[in-house]
Parts: structure tokens; C-alpha cells; sequence
């Protein structure tokens, strides 16, 4: 039995990796705020993420049960993000930057520090993949928070991949930009003033020539690399190479 406890998959890119992952013979986990009807087979746990002492504990009793429960394999998929509200830094609320970061960062880190611990001593796969972006090496008008984020999920990934070296079974952690997808992001993205982004016309030309990618190819591709062995301890890969 291979195990996938991922995060927002009720919607969007997540909903269709853990549709892919459960049509491939994995039992998986939904931890997300909300529910989704679609989810056919698939086990959902609410978990909101930004109340972190409650999503820890949520997350150490689901790893327990996943644990006890002598499985091949284990997989966590951090893949809940938020673009926070889009605008020049001065702009954003302090309350805003500190969810936006408690959702894109901060939860994944904990999360992957809890993983990393209570499977320590199993001998079975203990893989930590995490949902990047491409923003993590680029500087866009209106998103601070949100490169600023990428860029420390990639940065923790690679620390892993060190860290875990010497490890007698190492937890393989590797971050993933899964490039411009067709989901809620982009409608919130195209729907930005130019002064809050100004690249929005970009993006609104992106989708009204076809060019985002459906979150069911991604999810494919997702698996692909998820179960590519040759790929590095804390190494960063992009769909679209």
C-alpha cells in the first residue's frame, strides 16, 4: 500500500494529483479546508493550514495512523499556496503578508520537520515533494510575498536533500515548478489591476491563446518526476524541462 497525504487538493492542481495519484494505486490523503465532492475514493481531512499548532496536530495524528498502518511507501505533497493579495509591497496588509507566508512557507516547513522526524526510523520510501514556482527565481511587479516565498520552499528543499545525506534512509525532498496551470491562481492573477501587476495583460493574453496548461497534464507530469529515481536529493525540477 504507497501512501499520499497532499495539502489543498480540493481544488485545482491538487484535486487532479491526488486524482492521478488514486488512479495509480495510491491510498490518498486530502488534508484541505474545504471538501470536494469529486474526490471520489479519496479520504479528506479538514485542515486549514494557517492555524498551525492545529494543522501540526492533525498532521502527527494522520502520519501516525499512516504509520501504524505498514504501508510501502509514504508520500507528502505540500501543495496549498496562496498568491496573498497581489500589490506593491508598501500596499499589503500586515495581516495579509503574515497568512500569505503561514500557507506558502511556513506550514510546509513544519509540516516537512514533523515528516522527516516521526518516519525516521522506518525503512520504507519517505519522499517530501513541494509544489514551487517558477516565481521563485523571477522578480514580478505586485508579488513579493508570494517569489519571495518560492524561493525560501526551494531553498529549505536543498537543505534537506544536504542534511538528509548522512541519513540512514534518507527522506527524498524535491520542489517542483509546475509552470502556468489552468486553475483559480490565474483567475485571480487576470483579474489584478495594472497598477496592483503590472504583467497582467501577459496573462490575460496567455489564456485567451490557449497557453496554460491543464492541471490534469501537470498532475501527470507531476507523477512522472515524483517517481523518477534518478532525480537528486533536493533537487528542483520544472515540468517543462
Amino acid at each position: 500500500m504507497k501512501i499520499l497525504i497532499i495539502t489543498g487538493a480540493s481544488k485545482g492542481l491538487g484535486k487532479a494529483i491526488a486524482t492521478y495519484y488514486s488512479k495509480n494505486s495510491y491510498q490518498v490523503i486530502s488534508l484541505s479546508r474545504s471538501q470536494s465532492k469529486e474526490l471520489e475514493g479519496i479520504r479528506q481531512i479538514a485542515c486549514d493550514l494557517s492555524k498551525l499548532d492545529e494543522a501540526e496536530q492533525i498532521f502527527r495524528d494522520t502520519l501516525k495512523e499512516v504509520i501504524n498502518s505498514k504501508p510501502e511507501s509514504i508520500t507528502l505533497i505540500h501543495n496549498a499556496g496562496s498568491l496573498g493579495e497581489i500589490n506593491t509591497l508598501e500596499n499589503i496588509p500586515a495581516q495579509n503578508i503574515k497568512a500569505t507566508v503561514t500557507i506558502n512557507y511556513t506550514a510546509p516547513l513544519l509540516l516537512s520537520s514533523v515528516f522527516i522526524k516521526e518516519t525516521e526510523q522506518l525503512t520504507i520510501p519517505r519522499k517530501l515533494r513541494t509544489i514551487s514556482s517558477g516565481a521563485a527565481n523571477g522578480a514580478y511587479h505586485g508579488w513579493s510575498v508570494y517569489c519571495s516565498n518560492k524561493a525560501a520552499v526551494d531553498s529549505f528543499t536543498r537543505v534537506i536533500g544536504i542534511e538528509q545525506a548522512s541519513a540512514k534512509n534518507p527522506a527524498h525532498a524535491i520542489a517542483i515548478y509546475p509552470g502556468v496551470v489552468d486553475t483559480g491562481m490565474q483567475t485571480q492573477i487576470r483579474n489584478s489591476s495594472e497598477g496592483a501587476f503590472s504583467n497582467v495583460e501577459r496573462f490575460k493574453t496567455m489564456k485567451e491563446n490557449g497557453d496554460l496548461a491543464s492541471p490534469e497534464s501537470v498532475a501527470k507530469l507531476i507523477y512522472k518526476i515524483d517517481t523518477d529515481s534518478s532525480i537528486n536529493n533536493g533537487e528542483i525540477v520544472d515540468v517543462r524541462n
